[in-house]
């Protein structure tokens, strides 16, 4: 089964890798296979006859921002799982290309991080998956975060079909994880965060879920309240859920990446979070998400292109 349809400001590994997920794997093709909403699927994409695409990690091919268009390809999906699911997921029917026009239009720093990470697109996540690996993100690197997240999912979460030879697990549910206590999920390894998800599962239980699956509904600092009102989620952690499961776009999470590039490309002190805060609501307003996300991967594109500058200096002086 699978479903091709045409895409534009799209790029897989600009989305996949951009910090926002944590359940998709580059695979040696380049494509990315990943669970979301109890469904497994691989996703690649087909550049265009006119390679107008930047399919790989490449982002600007000229003076402007190209479309990155192509053929996204999903093997596993139906067209009711397309229109059910990947559609709002993917945020397919936004214009991306007029929001990235706005933006580098007033900012010459957000400009330059769009041509690095042009094919972003947020994703619309599930609110209560989105809540618990953000928590599990907290002081931790992104593979640990995979892997504890996969590692929770396989001891909590609902079997799934295999996919490719792999076995697959839904993320456990709220109800699920509100019937444990910490050291039920010392095998998981989440140190100290175990008891912040216990104690969220509880507090999410106790309505079934009905406050948390209505933030979407209610103004972002109703929301960001509620949120941060849960053990464990602070300032950064809610901002990730408001932007990456609920829609709130003017949300601007601010985590380490974030503070270097504020500091190193708006000379805003690197421990001045409030100011950064007051600065992107000021400069970015209602599109404050989407920039944070070209800034984030601009940033994290710029270390890595040092990192591999550094290393081959080193090794042409052996």
């Amino acid at each position: 089964m699978q479903l091709i349809k045409e895409v534009k400001d799209f790029n897989l590994k600009h989305i996949f890798d951009c910090g926002q997920c944590f359940r998709w794997e580059e695979e040696a093709d380049g494509s990315y296979t990943g669970t979301a909403f109890g469904k497994t699927v691989n996703m690649r994409l087909e550049r265009e006859a006119d390679g107008a695409c930047c399919a790989g990690s490449g982002g600007n091919h000229g003076g402007g921002f190209e479309s990155c268009s192509g053929f996204l390809i999903i093997d596993g999906a139906s067209e009711e799982d397309f229109e059910n699911i990947w559609r709002a997921y993917l945020d397919l029917d936004r214009d991306y290309g007029e929001i990235k026009k706005t933006l580098a239009a007033g900012d010459l720093v957000v400009a330059n991080a769009i041509k690095s990470g042009e094919g972003i697109r947020l994703l619309n996540q599930d609110n209560w998956e989105t809540l618990i690996s953000f928590i599990i993100s907290q002081n931790n690197n992104i593979p640990r975060i995979k892997r504890c997240i996969e590692n929770l999912s396989a001891a909590f979460g609902e079997p799934l079909p295999e996919y490719r030879g792999r076995k697959r697990y839904a993320f456990p549910t709220f109800e699920r994880l509100s019937e444990l206590e910490p050291e039920d999920l010392s095998e998981i390894r989440l140190g100290y965060r175990a008891r912040y998800i216990t104690e969220t599962a509880k507090a999410v239980a106790s309505d079934g879920g009905e406050m948390l699956y209505s933030l979407s509904k209610v103004p972002t600092k109703e929301a960001y309240e509620y949120l941060t009102s849960l053990c464990g989620v602070g300032p950064k952690v809610a901002n990730c859920i408001l932007l990456f499961s609920m829609e709130k776009y003017e949300s601007f999470p601010i985590d380490v990446w974030v503070r270097r590039v504020m500091n190193r490309l708006y000379n805003i002190d690197e421990n001045d979070v409030k100011s950064m805060s007051a600065f992107a609501g000021e400069k970015f307003g209602a599109y404050g998400g989407f920039a944070q996300q070209y800034l984030f991967y601009y940033m994290r594109e710029f270390k890595e292109e040092a990192a591999a500058a550094e290393k081959a200096t080193v090794n042409e002086k052996k």
